[in-house]
C-alpha cells in the first residue's frame, strides 16, 4: 500500500536565499493522525502547501497516495482537503450557504449536495445552526464549519494548519471529537500542525518535530517522551537573578546530569532527581542564583520539544495574533 504522504529530500528556497525546507524526508501511513510540530518559521506551513499543490518545491519529491504533487497535481487535489489558519468561510451568509458554495466549487453532483451537506453538518454538530449567519457563530463553531467544508468531498487526507488555534480547551475538544469520528468512519488520514502540545499528545498517532527546515526527531508521543528517560528538574529563578554564562556548561558536566536548557528558567534532564538535586542546588547557590521554585516531573512532549529545538513552543504571541485576525474578519 502507498504511503499517504511520502517526501524525499524536499527543499524549498524563497527568493533564492530563505531555505524554508532543507532536505525533508517523511512518510505518513494511511488512516493515521500525524502531527508536525515546530517553532514559527520552521517550515510547517510550507510543507503543507507543497503537499496540497499550492507551492512547488525547489528540489526533491513529494507524493500523496503515490501521486507526484508537481506532475500529478490535478489528481492529488481530488484526494485532499485543506483547512488553512486564515478564515475560509464567509461570515455574512449562513453555514448552509457556505457549504452549498463549497459543494459547487468542489463539483459535488447536484443530486448529492443536500445529502452530503446534511452529513457534514451532522458530523460537525452544526445542524441546529445551519441557517444562522456565520458571524453569530462562536470561534469553535466557525472552525467546525471550515472543517465541514473540507469534509464535503470525503477526502482521503485532510491537511489542517493549526485546526484549533485560538479556541478554548472545551471547543478544541469538541473539534477533535468530531474529527476522530470522521477519521474512524471514513479512514481519513489527518495531517496537522499545532501550537498545542496537549493536542498532539492526545490525538496524534505519530509526531515529527521540524526545526530550521529539517525533521529533527520522529515517533509516537510515548516513544518521544521515553527517549529522554529519567526525570526533569525545573528551577524557577528569581527575576533579578541572572544565570552566569559559564554556569549552564558547568551544570551539564555534573554527575547524573544528562542535559541542561535555559529558557528564562532552568530545565535539567537527569537520570535520578533525588541523587542529582543536591549537587545542582549547591552549584546554583555557590554562584548566587536565587531559586524561587523547584519541581520534578517525568518528561513531557513539551520537554521533548525543548530538547530537540532548544526552546519551548511559544503559544501566546502567535495564537493571539491569529485569534485577533479571525475576530476582526468575523465582525466585518
Amino acid at each position: 500500500m502507498d504511503f499517504a504522504v511520502q517526501v524525499n529530500g524536499l527543499v524549498k528556497v524563497y527568493d533564492g536565499k530563505v531555505r524554508a525546507l532543507d532536505g525533508v524526508d517523511l512518510n505518513v501511513n494511511p488512516g493515521e493522525a500525524f502531527a508536525l510540530l515546530g517553532p514559527n518559521g520552521a517550515g510547517k506551513t510550507t510543507l503543507i502547501r507543497i503537499l496540497t499543490t499550492q507551492l512547488k518545491p525547489t528540489a526533491g519529491e513529494a507524493y500523496v497516495f503515490g501521486l507526484n504533487v508537481v506532475h500529478e497535481g490535478g489528481k492529488v487535489r481530488k484526494l485532499v482537503s485543506y483547512v488553512p489558519q486564515e478564515m475560509s468561510v464567509w461570515t455574512d451568509i449562513s453555514g448552509y450557504e457556505n457549504l452549498l458554495i463549497y459543494a459547487k466549487i468542489f463539483g459535488v453532483q447536484h443530486l448529492e449536495r443536500e445529502k452530503i451537506i446534511g452529513e457534514v453538518l451532522e458530523n460537525m454538530g452544526l445542524t441546529h445552526v445551519k441557517n444562522d449567519l456565520v458571524r453569530t457563530y462562536s470561534g469553535g463553531m466557525i472552525r467546525r464549519l471550515e472543517i465541514a467544508c473540507a469534509m464535503l468531498i470525503k477526502p482521503q487526507i485532510m491537511f489542517l494548519d493549526e485546526p484549533t488555534i485560538g479556541l478554548d480547551p472545551a471547543a478544541r475538544k469538541v473539534v477533535w471529537e468530531r474529527l476522530n469520528v470522521f477519521k474512524k468512519e471514513y479512514g481519513v488520514t489527518i495531517f496537522f500542525n499545532t501550537h498545542y502540545m496537549d493536542e498532539a499528545d492526545l490525538y496524534a498517532d505519530d509526531i515529527a518535530i521540524i526545526n530550521q527546515g529539517k525533521i529533527v526527531t520522529r515517533g509516537t508521543s510515548e516513544e518521544l517522551k521515553h527517549s529522554l528517560g529519567g526525570e526533569i528538574i525545573a528551577f524557577t529563578i528569581e527575576k533579578e537573578a541572572a544565570l552566569k554564562d559559564k554556569l549552564v556548561p558547568e551544570i551539564r558536566k555534573l554527575n547524573f546530569v544528562k542535559d541542561v536548557f535555559e529558557d528564562g528558567n532552568l530545565s535539567v534532564f537527569v537520570d535520578d532527581a533525588e541523587v542529582a538535586l543536591p549537587y545542582i542546588m549547591s552549584a546554583l547557590k555557590s554562584r548566587g542564583v536565587s531559586i524561587r521554585k523547584v519541581s520534578i516531573t517525568k518528561p513531557t512532549l513539551d520537554d521533548v520539544f525543548l530538547k530537540y529545538v532548544g526552546t519551548r513552543l511559544e503559544e501566546k504571541g502567535r495564537i493571539s495574533d491569529v485569534t485577533h485576525m479571525r475576530d476582526m474578519i468575523k465582525k466585518g
